[in-house]
């Protein structure tokens, strides 16, 4: 399988280098940001925070917008390194556990990292505005993740149950598979019902044709 950090080229977002003040600044703001929210916390906050002053933050980046930027991009290079340990660990292994393996690492993620949700979705929900510089950030990802499991689903070469067939069938079995995984993400982060990626695995399972043989009866790691 093509390595996931090669697997799409977008445009990446400019961003700063990191001094140990910007690094603080930073910090600070990715656990503001996160727990409440983009457009609740100004720069006043995050100065406080991170023990540095507003005429520093500003220095190091320029604007709160550039400051969201790197929450996001940061969030963003984590997920796929945890995602590429992942799925080079499945690499020896059928295609369709590479499938499992995305919805197995995010449910790690979400357990370390992400008990409000998805970042990226949070986020959409208070930035709209194409011309925002992290929307590109944010739409970016969730469209490599689209790409990632058009990747995959081509290479199961199983339709499931969305009942087409070829590179149009891999295509649809992807989009519904993302369907599954977000839906699991924001359903983690409302509490709606425990474990939402062990239902979200259970179908996707039934989709690529594997349920009996998986046993999902059994935990997974």
């Amino acid at each position: 399988m093509e390595p996931v950090e090669k697997q799409e080229k977008l445009e990446k977002p400019h961003r700063v280098r990191m001094t140990p003040g910007a690094r603080r600044v930073l910090e600070a703001a990715e656990r503001l940001f996160y727990e409440h929210g983009i457009h609740a916390v100004g720069v006043d906050l995050i100065a406080a925070e991170a023990g540095v002053t507003k005429k520093t933050l500003y220095d190091r980046f320029g604007s709160k917008e550039q400051i969201v930027v790197e929450y996001l991009a940061g969030r963003d290079e984590r997920w796929r390194e945890l995602l590429a340990g992942r799925l080079e660990a499945a690499s020896g292994q059928p295609p369709a556990a590479r499938v499992l393996a995305v919805f197995e690492a995010s449910r790690a993620w979400a357990a370390e990292y992400g008990a409000k949700g998805c970042s990226m979705i949070n986020a959409h929900a208070e930035i709209s505005d194409p011309a925002h510089p992290a929307y590109p950030v944010i739409t970016g990802q969730k469209r490599w993740m689209l790409d990632l499991f058009t990747r995959l689903a081509r290479e199961t070469g199983a339709v499931g149950e969305v009942g087409a067939t070829g590179a149009a069938g891999a295509d649809r079995l992807a989009r519904t598979l993302m369907l599954l995984h977000e839906g699991a993400l924001v359903t983690h982060g409302l509490g709606v019902f425990p474990d939402p990626f062990g239902q979200a695995l259970d179908q996707a399972r039934d989709l690529l044709g594997i349920g009996a043989a998986a046993g999902r009866d059994t935990p997974l790691r």
